[in-house]
């Protein structure tokens, strides 16, 4: 990843300073200084991209809000879920097979493991796909633990075991992990060798991402298309990963994109992804990150 040049710009947010590095001409001067916001509360931003929309929300570390995962036997829109979850925030979160709605993606609620992709006949007996499947059942999820009395988030490897002293209660996964490293290669999503790339890595997309910052703060991220430009608007991974940096992040990942890209607060729904037409897709999910009161 390049580095970054300081910016005379900060960014104050969640009673924490994030140093705001020169953005790439992607991002241009889209992030202006804002002001700080109380401690210990969600704070919504959006910010106008050259070629997208940013909808970020920050979760402070240590205050009343937890981030967990949830799952649903059918797919369902934020808003659905929102109706059922009573959540306070919602990101569509891990990758899912549209055609027999089974998760392609692990994910663990309360403890329990409740979506395998193992189980996903359509991914597992796929032949396109054989290749890569010890890579695609090892790749990156976004983990809740308890240690102890108090609860720490990290984004790690399927197959990485939990820190001592801390039990594992939610997981989603999804990938490729984009910082402090963007991992594509290594969790199967690109093949250089036979020019497979299953993300559109360098193509501009509507994307979804979730962050970790240095004090545990959580950042959610969905970047909407442009109606005006269904063809050509959005973000790519690796701008995508420096948007992340930009905004605190030392970890981060990217979640399902594209037409499920998707974020719900506070009663309002925001949708990533447009049609030829420059109509917003609204397209269900299986499995979404929730922001809710502890």
């Amino acid at each position: 990843m390049r580095k970054i040049g300081l910016l005379g710009l900060t960014l104050v947010t969640l009673g924490t300073w994030f140093s705001l590095r020169s953005s790439p001409p992607y991002i241009s001067s889209a992030l202006p200084t804002i002001k700080p916001s109380p401690p210990k509360t969600i704070q919504y931003l959006e910010r106008i991209l050259p070629q997208g929309i940013a909808h970020i929300l920050l979760i402070p570390a240590n205050s009343r809000f937890v981030v967990t995962g949830a799952l649903s036997a059918k797919a369902n829109t934020v808003e659905e879920f929102a109706q059922k979850r009573k959540a306070i925030a919602i990101l569509n979160a891990g990758f899912f097979d549209p055609a027999n709605q089974k998760s392609t993606s692990y994910v663990v609620v309360a403890g329990q493991l409740v979506a395998d992709p193992k189980d996903n006949e359509r991914l597992v007996n796929n032949p396109q796909l054989k290749p890569y499947l010890a890579q695609i059942f090892n790749r990156t999820e976004f983990r809740r633990y308890q240690c102890g009395q108090t609860i720490r988030y990290s984004i790690a490897l399927h197959n990485e075991s939990a820190p001592a002293d801390c039990q594992l209660v939610d997981a989603i996964g999804a990938g490729p992990r984009l910082l402090p490293e963007l991992t594509l290669v290594q969790e199967g999503f690109v093949d250089n060798a036979l020019v497979r790339d299953a993300l559109g890595s360098n193509q501009l997309n509507a994307r979804t991402a979730v962050g970790i910052t240095r004090d545990g703060s959580i950042i959610l991220v969905m970047v909407t298309q442009k109606p005006s430009q269904p063809n050509n608007s959005g973000i790519s991974l690796l701008q995508l990963a420096d948007l992340m940096k930009i905004l605190g992040a030392s970890e981060a990942m990217n979640l399902d994109g594209g037409s499920s890209s998707s974020l719900y607060y506070l009663g309002k729904t925001f949708y990533g992804k447009v049609d030829l037409q420059g109509n917003l897709i609204k397209r269900p999910v299986k499995s979404v990150l929730l922001v809710q009161e502890k």
